[in-house]
């Protein structure tokens, strides 16, 4: 009998990495950290933590790249559905019951209840938009299976374009959900898994761009500080403008650059990664369950924006 083949641990590694820039962007944006950056925003240490912030939607896009890159060419069963919600529920109910016993969240019958609805917002819920998502899949699979490659890359163009380009120019309002954007990117990962090209396997453009793209993106932070707080200019209030939305340029090209990167770098089959992996999910939905949770996790347990004054902030950040 042949045995069965492990899979590489590159993707899986990929997903770990992702979710570490979710984290990292959740600690600064989440914890109140950039009321106390504001202060000083062109110091050195001001500006690190501006850096460590920038990634959460670059994160998000790595890890529906992922996603689409293996779904295309696989089936959504009842079961694998079934376990994504009921993983779901498991963490919002216990999560949110947790908080009422330890007395920190006041019961009401219409929170729990909300506890029991697995969407209700797919404007920016990532975890509700991403199981809308997750149904489309066969519908998506159906779409991309009977379109040819010329008419299968000029869709990506066109989203691309409508979601992207004028999305990223500051005159243009592009309003989207997460669940509308998550299709666009399971059109390019699905791209680059049905039309294997050479340059999609090329390890070290792909280092390289991913390089390029990252400085380029940490510029990006630093040019709207200066705008925001040397100019009078009003369209990159956000210092994270470029980053700040899944869809934004460098948003996307640093995401694609370090998929493409991570999926031909040659890591062996690792069960330690693989295990980390497995969990990844689940740290998204603990530590951005609800607001009670962000505000129990940042701001009252960990302290963050507290502890920024520390000499030890470099290390406490990775703790």
């Amino acid at each position: 009998m042949a045995l069965e083949k492990k899979r590489d641990s590159n993707l899986e590694l990929f997903r770990i990495v992702t979710m570490l820039l979710i984290v990292a962007h959740h600690y600064v944006v989440n914890s109140g950290l950039r009321n106390e950056l504001y202060l000083h925003p062109f110091g050195i240490k001001e500006l690190s933590f501006f850096v460590v912030g920038a990634w959460g939607k670059v994160g998000i896009n790595c890890f529906v790249l992922i996603t689409g890159y293996f779904m295309c060419t696989s089936k959504i069963t009842l079961r694998k559905f079934i376990k994504l919600i009921l993983q779901i529920e498991f963490y919002t109910i216990a999560i949110y019951l947790i908080f009422v016993f330890t007395g920190y969240e006041t019961f009401s019958l219409g929170a729990f209840l909300k506890t029991l609805i697995p969407v209700y917002s797919i404007t920016d819920n990532f975890i509700q938009a991403f199981l809308v998502f997750y149904l489309c899949i066969p519908f998506l699979n159906v779409l991309i299976h009977n379109i040819n490659e010329r008419m299968h890359i000029r869709l990506v163009l066109l989203c691309l374009f409508v979601y992207t380009v004028i999305g990223t120019i500051p005159v243009f309002e592009i309003r989207m959900n997460y669940v509308s954007w998550f299709v666009v990117i399971y059109f390019i990962a699905s791209y680059i898994r049905l039309y294997p090209k050479a340059i999609f396997n090329s390890t070290k453009f792909w280092g390289y761009a991913t390089i390029v793209t990252v400085f380029v993106s940490m510029l990006s932070v630093l040019s709207c500080l200066v705008i925001t707080f040397k100019t009078n200019i009003d369209f990159f209030r956000e210092p994270y403008y470029f980053v700040a939305d899944a869809n934004k340029i460098l948003a996307v090209l640093t995401s694609v650059s370090a998929f493409l990167f991570f999926k031909n770098l040659k890591v062996k089959y690792s069960k330690f990664i693989n295990i980390v992996s497995s969990a990844t999910f689940g740290v998204l939905l603990i530590h951005a369950n609800s607001k009670t949770m962000r505000y129990w996790l940042w701001k009252e347990t960990l302290n963050v924006s507290g502890s920024f004054s520390s000499q030890y902030i470099y290390i406490y950040i990775y703790i």
